[in-house]
């Protein structure tokens, strides 16, 4: 049986079929179409929402990924790792999107930042700063971690010397009706860090001489926590070799703050007011 001539195997046939698909662009692999998708996921992972809003704002000013403007914008970021991990971006852009507009990639980081998904840990430290993994400086990390509390913030240190900026956080904390309960060494004086906070800031020092308070946390509400070897001094913020990690997984940072709630019960007898 004779077929039409659009099903023929022959000449005919594929002459016809290359007319229709001579125009279309190679197919990309999956790990490469997605390469662009996940970075600008994993810059959401790693900046604080009013970071990416500059991002955003520097991107949607700009035409392609080769615009001066960005160009300086990446050479100026302090942050290790931050620039490298923007320039990989740009590159992404130019190979997978080369027509989108700066407008259209800071439309798709604006829609990675609001669409709700667990945040993985991020790593933070203090002391000298290598590119090798992105990492912010504990000292803006603790007052980003103060900032986004909205009912109640449980902080915990050995020590305690100077912070003006971690001070002034929770200060502002207390004027918006947080909750900020303090659990210091006593040994230590950590507690004098904080006299000018107002009255109502609960101070906690351990019962007994067995053992010392060494932990070191900051916990927002019970949503974010800040852990790490770093006290709240102004060396250990920025210039001791200091490594903290920031929970952002509801499920883990509820166990921590029902566990430092549990010490503060007055019937367990092993925190007291100061």
């Amino acid at each position: 049986m004779n077929r039409p001539d659009g099903d023929r195997g022959g000449p005919g046939g594929l002459e016809k079929k290359s007319s229709h698909t001579a125009d279309l662009p190679a197919a990309r692999s999956s790990a490469l179409a997605n390469r662009l998708p996940r970075l600008l996921a994993a810059l959401c992972d790693r900046l604080p929402e009013d970071r990416l809003t500059i991002v955003e704002q520097v991107l949607a000013a700009t035409a392609n990924p080769q615009d001066p403007l960005l160009s300086r914008f990446i050479a100026d970021q302090p942050a290790a790792g931050l620039a490298p991990q923007l320039s990989e971006i740009m590159r992404a852009w130019s190979a997978e999107a080369p027509l989108m507009t700066g407008q259209g990639i800071a439309l798709a980081l604006a829609t990675a930042r609001s669409f709700p998904r667990p945040r993985p840990a991020q790593v933070a430290v203090s002391g000298p700063m290598s590119a090798s993994t992105p990492a912010r400086l504990t000292s803006g990390v603790a007052v980003e971690v103060i900032r986004s509390a909205r009912t109640s913030l449980l902080i915990a240190s050995f020590a305690a010397h100077g912070a003006r900026n971690v001070v002034a956080e929770i200060e502002r904390a207390v004027d918006r009706g947080v909750r900020v309960d303090l659990l210091l060494e006593e040994s230590t004086q950590a507690s004098t860090a904080f006299a000018a906070l107002p009255d109502h800031v609960h101070i906690w020092h351990r019962t007994g001489t067995a053992g010392v308070l060494h932990a070191k946390l900051i916990a927002a509400d019970r949503h974010t926590a800040l852990l790490g070897s770093a006290n709240l001094t102004d060396r250990a913020l920025s210039d001791n070799i200091e490594l903290g990690v920031v929970l952002r997984d509801p499920h883990v940072v509820e166990s921590l703050v029902d566990h430092f709630r549990w010490l503060l019960v007055p019937e367990n007898q092993i925190m007291r007011p100061a």
